[in-house]
Order: structure tokens, then C-alpha cells, then sequence
């Protein structure tokens, strides 16, 4: 019996009334198609530099600085195992001590996300560097010859998004840790055929909603739409009168509605500040919680189709590897409560929501010369070991499987724009722009 056979016996139409996803001839676990996978999409890039021992292999001590039964888990809302049981530095004592009786954070999620989700667990970074690493998830070229504080070469996702499926500004949201090197151009690229007009819109969390912000925004006259009008034209005639073109100019291309919505936003912000209502995890102690906070707010005001956010502490791993650890356990903390404030306090996005995180670049196989308070080695991020890195997708429709070993590398980080893609139905528009990383895919091809 063929497949059609066996369908027509099994009364099930052409429309589709299978439930559960089935084994293709190709070996694949999912069809490609342009039918969206989910309505929503939340790209976590997820610290700055995570080194594979400490995270996904849970070796905690042992493999870094050589703590014979100092291994476990320390990111226990992303992975499986159990936590460490000797010298516990990374929970919520302030001291940050190795004999300080640090207690780990409570895990936010019922279950890990390897558990409830897919998990690559080896997965090939194009670049042992932050800025190119990032440019790499956002844009599924590996970028190399990217240039610092420059926009990127090649398109975005939300360049992508905005062009070929529609989504509006405000549907595009980059919710970045600082407005240092190159960070505040990742929203849009310079490239012929996309460029700012299709980019997304972007806050510098602790810049824009800190005390400059605050002081810069926090007391601005509100305008009506008559005063705007006036101010509009006057915009419009300075460029044409500077001969600036539409892939110069420096601001993306919101709506008035749209412009009206998130001037109305940030003034919520502000008198939620106030208030003491901003959301956020429990431990909040660190300058990635910040952005997570503000990712939630976007998407509890907004409830954009695709935003990323990142987070960058980690990356004091360069000196201080006691931090580092830290730093990792709050981000791990951050991240999965972010997914269940999506699925507990967002309505319209719970159950219909698929969560991405991924490093941007590994850490070194061996140690610098730095010892932080502990005695312990610091690690910087230039060799072959800081090109391994994970992936962890979870939400609607996506399987549990873990893919791929320490020993069986399968998986780029390229392969998130097309996913992304490919859950927002683009996926064939995307693959043939010609900037895609001819060896990417998504990863619903590599399941």
C-alpha cells in the first residue's frame, strides 16, 4: 500500500488531519513547507561566549580547573542533570565564595528544556569572535570579513520577515545590552536588497530605560498629532534636501500608528519604573536580567511576531572565572523564566510560541594565566573549542529529541535564520536570496 493508499483507507483528507509528525522517505522528520510551524518566534543569543564543558556537558569544576566529583549541571532550566554538590559558587550568596555555602537558584521550569523541546548538541559556530557571532545568527551568512560598528553585509531576519512575510516594525523587535561597537546596527543590514527600510525596531534596554534614558525620554512633551504633522514635513524636506536616499536614512520605517504605540510605551515603561512594576526574574542580580526583564515587557506590550534579545555577562569569563559561572547560572535562570512568562502571562502568544537560544561562540579548551578570587583560570575564546556550541528550540509543535553528540557534530549556527524562516513559512524565499550560508539549513531538516 502507498502513502495515498494508506491515507484514503485511514480517512484522512487531503486538508490534512494527521496530529503527529511522521518519518518522511527522506529520513526527515518534517516536510518542507510554506505553512507557518507557529505564529510566534523568541530568539534567546544567549550570553557572551559559553564554553561547552561548563554548559551542555555539565562538568562544572572538574574539566576546567581540574576538582576531581565537582561536576553537574548548572543550567538545569536548559538541560538535564543534577546540580553540582561541591564547591556550589555560582547561586545566590553575594560573596561569590567557594566556601561561602552558595545555594543554588531554584529551577523556574517543571522540566528542562532538553527535556520538552529539541536540543542539538553540537553545533558548528563560523566564528570564535562575539560581534561576527552575532552577526551570524541574525543573518545565516557567517560574515567573516564582517567590519566592527558597520552595519551588516548581508540581510537580517528582520529584514527577511519585514520583506516576504509582511510583518510590520513593530512586529521586529532587537531588545540589545548595550549601544558599544556594533551592537545598536544589528537591527539592519546595508545590503542593495534589503536594507533599514525592511529593518526592525530596537531598544538598548539598560541605556534606553536607565537614568539616561529616563532623563533624555522620561519628561518628553507629548505631541498631537496635529504638532506632528508640521514636525513630519519638515523631517521629509531635510532629507530630500540632503539627497539622502531611502537605504540612508537612520531610523526604521514605523508607521505614524506605530510611531504613536511605542512613544505610548515608553512612557508606560517609565511609570511602571515608578511604580516598581517592571517584570523580571526572582534574581535579578546581574546586567542580563535587565534585558530579559525589557524583552518581556516588549513582548507583553507589543506581542511582536520575532524578537531577539541578548545577553552578554558571561563574557566575563576573560578574568574572572568564578563570574563567569555566575553569570551563566542567571542567565540559564533568566531564560527560562522568560519562557514561562510567554506561556503564563502573555495570552495570546502561550501555546503558540517557539523559543530558540543559542550562544553567539564557545571558550577555549585551555586556561589563561588569570586566577580570579578562587584560584581558578580564566578562559578567553580563540581556538577550535570555541567554535562548539548547542542550540535549544521549544515550543508548539516542536518534538523531544536531542540530536547530534560530543563525537557527532551536526548542526551551524546559520541554521537559525532559516529556521526562522522556515517556521514563518519563507523558508524558499530566504534560501534563495543568495546570502544564506550555502551549507545552512533549517533545523527541522536536520531532525
Amino acid at each position: 500500500m502507498n502513502r495515498r493508499e494508506f491515507f484514503k483507507k485511514a480517512g484522512i483528507t487531503a486538508a490534512g488531519g494527521v496530529a503527529l509528525p511522521y518519518i518522511l522517505p527522506s529520513g526527515r522528520l518534517f516536510a518542507q513547507t510554506n505553512t507557518p510551524k507557529a505564529e510566534y518566534v523568541v530568539l534567546v543569543m544567549f550570553a557572551g561566549g559559553v564554553r561547552q564543558q561548563e554548559s551542555i556537558l555539565g562538568r562544572y569544576l572538574e574539566d576546567s580547573q581540574g576538582v576531581t566529583g565537582a561536576a553537574g549541571n548548572i543550567m538545569p532550566n536548559l538541560f538535564k542533570g543534577s546540580i553540582p554538590t561541591k564547591k556550589i559558587v555560582f547561586g545566590t550568596d553575594p560573596g561569590g565564595n567557594q566556601t561561602a555555602g552558595s545555594e543554588p537558584i531554584p529551577r523556574i521550569l517543571s522540566q528542562s528544556m532538553e527535556e520538552s523541546g529539541t536540543v542539538f548538541k553540537e553545533v558548528l559556530a563560523q566564528s570564535a569572535g562575539h560581534y561576527v557571532g552575532l552577526n551570524t545568527l541574525i543573518t545565516g551568512s557567517s560574515g567573516t570579513a564582517q567590519g566592527l560598528k558597520v552595519r551588516p553585509r548581508y540581510p537580517t531576519i528582520f529584514e527577511y520577515l519585514r520583506k516576504h512575510a509582511n510583518f510590520k516594525a513593530t512586529d521586529c523587535w532587537f531588545v540589545c545590552n548595550t549601544i558599544g561597537n556594533s551592537y545598536p546596527l544589528l537591527n539592519s543590514s546595508n545590503n542593495k536588497d534589503y536594507g533599514l527600510q525592511y529593518g526592525g525596531n530596537m531598544f538598548a534596554a539598560p541605556v534606553t530605560f536607565g537614568s539616561y534614558g529616563r532623563e533624555i525620554l522620561g519628561n518628553a512633551k507629548p505631541y498631537s498629532q496635529a504638532d506632528l504633522e508640521p514636525m513630519y514635513f519638515m523631517k521629509n524636506f531635510l532629507d530630500q534636501s540632503f539627497g539622502l536616499s531611502a537605504d540612508q536614512l537612520t531610523t526604521i520605517k514605523n508607521t505614524d500608528q506605530e510611531r504613536t504605540q511605542i512613544k505610548e510605551f515608553v512612557r508606560q515603561i517609565f511609570q511602571r519604573q515608578l511604580a516598581g512594576q517592571i517584570v523580571k526574574p526572582p534574581v535579578t542580580d546581574g546586567g542580563d536580567a535587565v534585558n530579559i526583564s525589557y524583552a518581556a515587557e516588549v513582548l507583553r506590550y507589543f506581542k511582536p511576531k520575532f524578537l531577539t534579545v541578548n545577553m552578554a555577562s558571561v563574557d566575563g569569563c576573560h578574568s574572572n572565572f568564578t563570574g563567569y559561572l555566575r553569570s551563566m547560572h542567571r542567565a540559564d535562570h533568566a531564560t527560562g523564566w522568560l519562557w514561562n512568562y510567554i506561556e503564563n502571562n502573555i495570552p495570546e502568544m502561550a501555546g503558540k510560541t517557539i523559543m530558540i537560544v543559542a550562544p553567539e561562540c564557545g571558550r577555549n579548551l585551555d586556561s589563561n594565566p588569570i586566577l580570579d578570587q578562587n584560584d581558578w583560570y580564566a578562559f578567553d575564546h580563540s581556538d577550535a573549542n570555541a567554535l562548539r556550541v548547542w542550540t535549544v528550540m521549544k515550543g508548539k509543535g516542536v518534538p523531544t529529541l536531542s540530536v547530534g553528540s560530543e563525537t557527532n557534530r551536526i548542526g551551524r549556527l546559520t541554521d537559525i535564520v532559516p529556521t526562522i524562516a522556515d517556521i514563518f513559512g519563507i523558508y524558499n524565499d530566504v534560501m534563495n536570496s543568495g546570502y544564506i550560508d550555502p551549507l545552512a539549513q533549517s533545523l527541522y531538516n536536520r531532525m
